[in-house]
């Protein structure tokens, strides 16, 4: 069975791990690259002590072994290891698998004591060959039950760490609060950045993100704006950790979404074993694609999905992927406009939006016209407040409208309806793509609302079909 980039990053225990691994994947680092016929791979990776680290992986089932003394399954080197074999760049030696290696395989069977020293390569290669095709035994009842206890105790652990964090953060939004805007956009990005790596020390390395990236998003808006945004965010920040205090008490979507917001994981193949998973197969138009470069040098990528059967479900879905930066540009990405028939999974939530590709039959292929929205203007943005009520710290809310104007206001922009009875305004730039849109008739907008501008993303007008750049 082949190693593919996607087991990769799900086997990670969080980003910063694959972000680490990607630092690894250098042949000056890798004195030994091996594998064999059985499906083992193999390495000796370079760390600062004298000695490099031996690390080990079964294709078949992707179990692993690495001398390193990290507390992370699996660690940086694993990763790297898997990643390298992934990406097919460096060479793997095919080569007899040498004895370290066959002890690791002896020791993975049932019942098997320290491995015995073979007389010929040839032997311990047989050995990895048998060890890799069966099927794991039962594990041990006395094992599994260790294991399983300890598994509570590390989340036990993990929440009262995040517990911690939360009143540490409760802390700082009360002072921050308290010395007012003026005081706190000077210093924002030092004072962020050190609440933010306290939160990752706790594990909530959701909040984290939120709060580091909250200095771009004020700086972002208009000066006007700012004070209130920084009491809305303060305000969300507040009632995320309140909800999470009080998860018990929630009902269960509303829970897992809190959780996840957190910085829990749910993991792709535990979301895809997940029965009780909400998933629709439909074809997909791409509507939206956001690519951004995050501090931990991975390359996030947004792309939105509108659904174009008339069947029930979600009519939106997004999906994210996370690539280091290094990996250069992302050619796999879909583009706007092209469909695709797929079998969606969504994550837990009051309001499904997130989700990952369960099958695509086929490849995606060039798209027809989108289809004209249901709503006009006021019911989208009546279904923005719906989103809202159910998940009232969601962002990037998407937004679907028919019959839509955009009109200049001074030097704002707004997408309104035909009669400019409602509307919301449009996130522009110093270079606006949307300029050529203005005062054109009938247009249907798919975009996404942040809770203070609308982000347009794609438009079918009488004139043809708009994306953004």
């Amino acid at each position: 069975m082949a190693i593919e980039i996607e087991k990769v990053e799900a086997l990670a225990p969080d980003q910063a791990s694959l972000a680490a691994a990607a630092k690894l994947k250098k042949p000056n680092l890798w004195p030994l690259l091996a594998c064999d016929a059985a499906g083992l791979i193999w390495g000796e990776c370079q760390g600062s002590g004298a000695s490099p680290y031996r690390v080990i992986c079964s294709e078949a089932d992707f179990g692993y072994k690495c001398t390193c003394p990290s507390r992370k399954f699996p660690c940086k080197h694993t990763l790297a290891l898997m990643w390298m074999r992934a990406d097919g760049v460096l060479p793997f030696k095919t080569e007899a698998a040498p004895a370290w290696v066959g002890d690791w395989v002896a020791r993975r069977r049932p019942g098997a004591g320290p491995a015995r020293k073979v007389a010929a390569d040839t032997e311990v290669k047989a050995s990895a060959a048998r060890a890799a095709v069966v099927e794991p035994a039962a594990e041990d009842p006395k094992s599994a039950a260790a294991a399983a206890a300890q598994r509570e105790r590390n989340k036990a652990d993990r929440e009262a760490a995040i517990r911690s964090g939360l009143d540490e953060l409760d802390t700082w939004i009360a002072d921050a609060l308290q010395g007012g805007l003026a005081a706190f956009m000077p210093a924002a990005s030092e004072r962020c950045r050190k609440i933010a790596r306290r939160l990752v020390d706790a594990k909530a390395t959701g909040l984290a993100g939120l709060v580091e990236g909250l200095p771009a998003d004020l700086l972002a808006l208009p000066e006007s704006m700012r004070g209130d945004a920084l009491i809305e965010r303060l305000a969300t920040l507040y009632l995320i950790a309140c909800a999470y205090r009080n998860q018990d008490r929630l009902p269960g979507p509303v829970k897992a979404d809190v959780r996840q917001t957190v910085g829990w994981t749910v993991t792709r193949d535990a979301l895809l074993a997940d029965p009780d998973a909400l998933r629709v197969r439909d074809r997909w138009m791409v509507v939206g694609t956001v690519v951004d470069v995050q501090a931990d040098k991975l390359r996030r990528i947004e792309t939105w999905l509108s659904r174009l059967g008339e069947g029930t479900g979600p009519r939106f879905a997004v999906l994210l992927d996370f690539v280091p930066v290094s990996l250069g540009k992302t050619a796999n990405m879909y583009s706007i406009g092209e469909v695709l028939t797929a079998e969606l999974v969504y994550f837990n939530s009051p309001a499904p939006l997130r989700a990952v590709i369960a099958e695509q039959i086929g490849s995606a292929i060039a798209g027809e016209r989108w289809p004209r929205p249901t709503d006009g203007v006021l019911g989208a943005i009546a279904r923005l407040n719906d989103v809202l009520a159910l998940r009232p710290w969601a962002s990037d809310i998407p937004f679907a409208a028919h019959g839509a104007r955009i009109v200049a206001s001074g030097a704002s922009l707004w997408l309104t309806d035909a009669r400019g009875m409602a509307g919301l305004p449009v996130r522009v730039d110093e270079d606006d793509v949307v300029l050529p849109l203005v005062e054109v008739d009938d247009i249907d907008a798919f975009g996404t609302w942040d809770g203070h501008f609308l982000s347009l993303a794609l438009c079918e007008t009488p004139l043809g079909r708009w994306i953004a750049s």
